[in-house]
């Protein structure tokens, strides 16, 4: 299993606590040995113990960064092990060298500010978090603090060169378990070099009711943004995958799938310019209903964009090797 990266330590045992991180969506509970089954009384979500689903000396590490030995203990150590950090003082500069090194460290934090610092380390932030409070409202503060703005992701203006109608195709509607507001929707591309922001159906419209957990994403062979920085098909996305959720701002939210319908329906290509000079596009269902987000939050329909149109977008560097970020010389059109 992939190590979680939210964590919440309840040491001593207290179930208030327990069950306000669990709401609070954490993915995992760091308790004293003995209690795994408390845990599981309450729901199912891992536990790290003695006889947890992670376990001290095996599936992770931890130190207390008291000096540079500490450091050096972890920095020597295999690239994927993974380190619970308890810093002295809210230093900075040994979980700077960490980070700077890809070390897999997890650092305790027990207010909010601690969340924010922490994240903030070299710009990319600590692998995870280990929430660490002993009341219920504080553990919910800093799972909220933890959530906020968990995968901001940089947008641009994009200017709509063509939008033409293809034939028929199948396109991918993506229902997920969250009502989207607003102008939020996923990041989807024909290329993982530039994606862009398509809009959930949540506009009121004379022809269907909104479906405000639903994106109507685009084509199956196309890219959509999923957490951690990664990428899928949305031919790949299954009940229970995680899906990428962004506003007209690049904040962005882990999303949860809860069914994905693929239907044969007429499709158009649009093709448009970033602020870098690369052509990206993106292929949808030609359908008033489904629409794109522009600058200030707008969301126009694929029926009324034009050329000359602006509509946001991501770019990245092109090169991706199962969903990750590569560095490799690729093109992609």
């Amino acid at each position: 299993m992939t190590f979680p990266r939210l964590i919440a330590r309840v040491d001593p045992w207290d179930k208030d606590v327990a069950v306000a991180a669990i709401e609070s969506g954490v993915e995992a509970l760091w308790v004293a040995d003995g209690f795994a089954s408390s845990v599981r009384e309450l729901g199912r979500i891992a536990t790290a113990c003695a006889e947890g689903d992670l376990r001290e000396g095996t599936d992770f590490r931890v130190t207390r960064m008291e000096g540079r030995e500490d450091e050096a203990r972890v920095a020597g150590s295999p690239a994927d092990a993974a380190w619970i950090v308890f810093p002295r003082d809210r230093e900075i500069i040994p979980l700077e060298n960490l980070v700077a090194w890809g070390r897999k460290i997890l650092v305790v934090a027990r207010t909010p500010s601690d969340v924010s610092l922490y994240r903030g380390v070299l710009e990319k932030g600590v692998y995870g978090l280990v929430l660490d409070s002993r009341d219920p409202a504080e553990m919910r503060a800093l799972a909220a603090a933890a959530r906020a703005g968990e995968e901001n992701v940089p947008l641009v203006s994009g200017r709509v060169v063509e939008v033409v109608p293809l034939g028929m195709g199948d396109r991918a509607c993506v229902d997920t378990c969250t009502w989207i507001e607003g102008s939020r929707g996923m990041l989807v591309g024909n290329g993982s070099a530039g994606m862009f922001l398509v809009c959930a159906e949540n506009v009121p419209n004379p022809y269907v009711l909104p479906r405000p957990f639903r994106v109507n994403a685009g084509a199956v062979h196309s890219y959509c943004r999923v957490p951690g920085g990664r990428t899928a098909y949305l031919s790949e996305l299954v009940a229970g995958s995680g899906v990428l959720l962004v506003d007209d701002l690049g904040a962005g939210e882990a999303a949860w799938v809860g069914r994905v319908k693929v239907e044969r329906r007429p499709l158009v290509l649009l093709r448009a310019v970033g602020p870098s000079g690369n052509d990206h596009s993106i292929v949808l269902q030609n359908a008033e209903t489904i629409r794109l987000v522009g600058p200030g939050g707008v969301t126009p329909s694929i029926a009324r964009i034009a050329a000359g149109d602006e509509v946001l977008l991501m770019e990245e560097r092109a090169g991706r090797h199962f969903g990750a970020a590569v560095e490799e010389t690729i093109r992609e059109k």
